[in-house]
């Protein structure tokens, strides 16, 4: 009884409370944030839309440019950016989760660990551009532009991100399923694959999804790296060839089109790339509650 009448006080007295004025302003003020960055995002697609609808057809996303034919598409560029996200993704991911693991579950509490923890960090503030130009001096050197020497710069710039989001998702997972595991004979390699790659598997998932809108959206480093070249792949049999040719992505379509002054175009491809990042942004929450329900169960 005593307990039931400290909880009805106590939820009188919250509810009885006169708001602050201070509390006020502060609310609204987080409000007036919230609208701000809604209505600055909403305006950012809208006028993107706007500029760009008028373009964007069955034509333009399935051709290439041909000035005898007089059209304008960006087949080649689509074809280019998901060869660079395959081909970054397929170096970028096992390396990333391996460090992960490693870190995390090998590697012991010390200056190394340290020292391996902040270089990761310091490697995602670096900017992109510099990635290219060391890509190019390095990379660059042995292949000269395509897309593998693109692919292999990204890889590097996306590592850090894959690498700190894996970390941190086999830290979130409960230390008893890892003694747990250990206690019925486990071995240590076959807990981790089976017990904590599974339950850390919404954040892993998460880290390589935002990869992916990095890998999409990067220009400056592929400037140095990829080329421009915007050709269509003419069979599955010619794709070693592609890897090692030059391969212009949106981005940088964007980017020479908008040089040239062709607005219109170049809006075109600002709006395909805006409908690529919400597809991967849907993608990531979608993927993310899947996981969570299959590791409730």
């Amino acid at each position: 009884m005593r307990n039931e009448e400290d909880i009805n006080i106590l939820t009188l007295s919250i509810l009885g409370k006169k708001p602050r004025i201070a509390d006020t302003i502060l609310l609204a003020l987080i409000y007036i944030c919230a609208f701000f960055t809604v209505a600055l995002i909403a305006g950012i697609i809208l006028y993107v839309a706007y500029r760009g609808i008028g373009v964007v057809n069955w034509t333009f996303l399935t051709t290439a440019p041909s000035f005898r034919n007089g059209t304008v598409g960006i087949a080649g560029n689509i074809i280019n950016t998901l060869l660079v996200v395959a081909l970054t993704l397929l170096i970028a991911t096992p390396v990333g989760v391996g460090s992960a693991i490693y870190l995390n579950e090998y590697a012991k509490e010390g200056r190394f660990t340290r020292i391996v923890e902040f270089t990761t960090e310091t490697l995602s503030g670096i900017p992109s551009i510099i990635y290219g130009l060391f890509g190019f001096m390095l990379f660059g050197s042995i292949w000269g532009y395509c897309i593998l020497t693109g692919s292999l710069t990204l890889t590097i710039m996306v590592l850090p991100l894959i690498t700190r989001n894996t970390q941190e998702a086999l830290k979130t997972v409960p230390s008893s399923y890892r003694t747990g595991a250990l206690g019925m004979g486990a071995t240590k390699w076959y807990m981790i694959r089976t017990v904590l790659l599974p339950s850390a598997m919404p954040g892993i998932v998460t880290g390589v999804i935002l990869a992916i809108g990095r890998i999409v959206g990067e220009s400056a480093a592929l400037l140095f790296t990829g080329g421009s070249d915007n050709s269509l792949l003419k069979s599955i049999s010619g794709l070693p060839g592609k890897l090692l040719s030059s391969g212009g992505t949106l981005t940088i379509a964007l980017y020479l089109y908008m040089s040239k002054a062709e607005y219109d175009t170049a809006f075109g491809i600002a709006l395909v790339l805006i409908v690529i990042v919400l597809l991967i942004n849907f993608a990531t929450k979608a993927l993310t509650a899947k996981f969570d329900v299959t590791r409730r169960k």
